[in-house]
């Protein structure tokens, strides 16, 4: 449990209140904070796998942590956008698709796995993850951009977001199809 991959993933699930925190707030200061960590956060997410392979310390808890942080982590933020309405109108379709693929993908794994088949994570899946973590990164960062009116946070994050929509779609198809051959 004391391994640096699943500290790091450890500190993802640690940083969600605080990140919830922060963008309850109304102060352009407060998003940028939430920016920053939402940031650190995301980076622990390839760091962790990185490590846990490159060091040979693959754990099950691990295995089992990781995506449940992941999850957390992009509903919760998710949900914030949404609650300070920079999520709006059909962008709030997008978070849905995003939302309800990671819950029917992590009902699907946990089934699968009671019947011990495993599903690896494809590579389109990890640009599904890269593509929603600079969307959600960016979509944060919209109320902090007073303090840097000249980023184009909106645009990248709304292209990102509806990219990460559409690859959410393919994957959660692609573990869908290959969830139901062993149902």
């Amino acid at each position: 449990m004391s391994s640096l991959p699943n500290l790091l993933t450890l500190s993802r699930i640690v940083a969600v209140p605080g990140l919830v925190v922060l963008m309850w707030g109304r102060n352009p200061w407060e998003w940028l904070g939430a920016f920053v960590l939402f940031s650190i956060a995301g980076i622990t997410d390839y760091f962790d796998g990185y490590l846990a392979r490159s060091y040979g310390t693959v754990s099950k808890i691990g295995q089992f942590l990781d995506p449940i942080a992941d999850k957390i982590m992009v509903a919760a933020v998710i949900v914030m956008l949404i609650h300070a309405q920079v999520l709006t109108g059909l962008s709030v379709v997008a978070g849905l698709v995003i939302l309800l693929r990671e819950i029917i993908v992590s009902g699907l794994r946990e089934y699968l796995a009671g019947i011990q088949v495993s599903v690896p994570v494809s590579k389109l899946a990890k640009w599904k993850t890269t593509f929603q973590i600079v969307a959600l990164g960016a979509l944060v960062l919209i109320p902090a951009v007073p303090l840097f009116p000249w980023l184009p946070a909106e645009p990248v994050g709304m292209v990102s977001l509806w990219l990460a929509a559409g690859l959410t779609l393919l994957t959660g198809y692609d573990y869908l199809r290959a969830g139901l051959k062993h149902m």
